[in-house]
Order: C-alpha cells, then structure tokens, then sequence
C-alpha cells in the first residue's frame, strides 16, 4: 500500500537539521580562507563546522581553560582598576 503524500506538508515532525546564516567581514573572509587551505577543505559550511570542533575541543581542554581563567581575570581587574585600553 502506498502512501499518498501532498507537497509541502511536512510528515515527520523531527526536525532534521539547524541552520543559520553566518555574514563575514572582508577580514573574516580572509581567515576563513586561510583555514580553509589549512583544513584542505574547499566548502565554506564543513569548513566552519570543523573550525567548531577544534575550537570546542581546545577551549575545553585544561590548560587552555587555565590560560581563558588567567586572561579573563586580568581583564576583570584592568576594567576595576580604569585600565580600559593595554598595547
């Protein structure tokens, strides 16, 4: 028995995919092409996608996170102490 099934009715509820738009500035355009040729990956999405990965994986990682702790409580301090701008 076949199902008949009418256009643009959605029979599954599950949503399948997320997606969302991403805007680049020139300077972000450019670092995404150099990663790009770094990954060896010619498509923007799976590019960013990978990007996503490794940055999840090194932002959890825990030195990393020992080094975000002692950059952010620097910044907690300038901002208490009125050091806004640090060359």
């Amino acid at each position: 028995m076949v199902i008949k099934q009418e256009p643009f009715v959605r029979y599954n509820e599950e949503k399948v995919a997320d997606n969302f738009t991403v805007r680049l500035n020139a300077e972000e355009r450019v670092a995404l092409d150099e990663a790009k040729k770094i990954l060896h990956q010619s498509k923007d999405s799976t590019a960013i996608k990978q990007l996503a990965m490794i940055g999840t994986k090194t932002i959890q990682d825990q030195k990393m996170l020992q080094f975000l702790e002692v950059v952010l409580n620097n910044y907690r301090k300038n901002k208490r102490l009125g050091i806004v701008d640090f060359d």
